[in-house]
């Protein structure tokens, strides 16, 4: 495992791998690492014969400057963990590295990017696609691997690479979660003891209401997830919507074709926990 700072110093070790036919797996995160994190990297280890971890928490994409001082930033222990999984190389640059100037770009996803995450956290998601076109392009990897949890991030990275025209493969990978059934998160760190003992009732809430599903419509249940909720006082809802997997819009009725995935995001605190389930009608 080789620890990389610089772009032309992790394209040297990976222009070697190419040119000997290896494939090249890549896991782009922020750091502060967890299960979660590790179940992506230990896939793209079974998939591909290189694997490359980024830890870099990207400025562009918080709009909020209080959320990215506190982000937690745990390289030593990242590097500990990553120590027995399958991960070839680490790409740490510092900021000035990948951005030696402002990144301008405006990335254009159309009603992608103008619900749920993005209604709240406008310019997030252009900061996403700015970082990690960026990555895709020091890499050049064959498959990308991209939990689930963050299910628009997900959507937002196969409309990107459609648009650029990338040929890299988007692998997604399910939510892990902890035993209590809160799904896993670098933020989970940030809950105090309270707001972690209430947090896994997000995910609790999201189950009754699929199982709900044979009784009430699309709007009913959302009603009832609100009120659910509402009804615990360290939580505070932000959204809750149940959406077209393809086009990220709200759904009215089961009859609708197509997967439909309900999408929330709670602030258990200060800390903004999103989630997402799979509903089978």
């Amino acid at each position: 495992m080789e620890l990389f700072k610089t772009i032309k110093e992790l394209q040297q070790a990976l222009t070697a791998d190419k040119n000997k036919g290896f494939s090249i797996g890549f896991v782009p995160t922020m750091g502060a690492l967890h299960r979660g994190h590790l179940s992506l990297v230990e896939r793209a280890g079974l998939e591909n014969e290189r694997v490359v971890v980024s830890i870099f928490v990207n400025p562009t994409q918080f709009n909020n400057s209080n959320d990215l001082k506190s982000y937690p930033r745990t390289l030593d222990s990242d590097l500990e963990l990553l120590s027995s999984y399958p991960c070839d190389y680490i790409f740490s640059p510092e900021v000035t590295e990948i951005y030696p100037e402002p990144d301008t770009r405006k990335f254009d996803f159309g009603t992608l990017e103008t619900v749920m995450e993005g209604h709240f956290r406008p310019g997030h998601f252009n900061g996403v696609a700015q970082v990690v076109s960026k990555l895709f392009e020091i890499v050049k990897p064959d498959k990308a691997y991209f939990g689930l949890k963050d299910f628009q991030q997900y959507s937002i990275i196969k409309a990107m690479c459609s648009m650029l025209q990338l040929p890299v493969r988007i692998i997604p990978c399910d939510i892990i979660r902890e035993k209590d059934g809160l799904a896993m998160s670098s933020r989970n760190a940030l809950l105090t003891e309270n707001h972690r003992a209430v947090a896994p009732q997000i995910f609790s809430i999201l189950q009754e209401a699929v199982s709900e599903a044979e009784l009430f419509g699309p709007e009913e249940i959302k009603k009832r997830v609100i009120g659910k909720i509402a009804s615990i006082p360290l939580l505070q809802l932000e959204y809750f919507d149940i959406v077209d997997e393809l086009t990220l819009q709200n759904i009215t009725s089961w009859e609708h074709q197509g997967v439909k995935v309900g999408c929330i995001a709670v602030f258990a605190g200060s800390v903004r926990l999103i989630d997402n389930i799979v509903f089978a009608k």
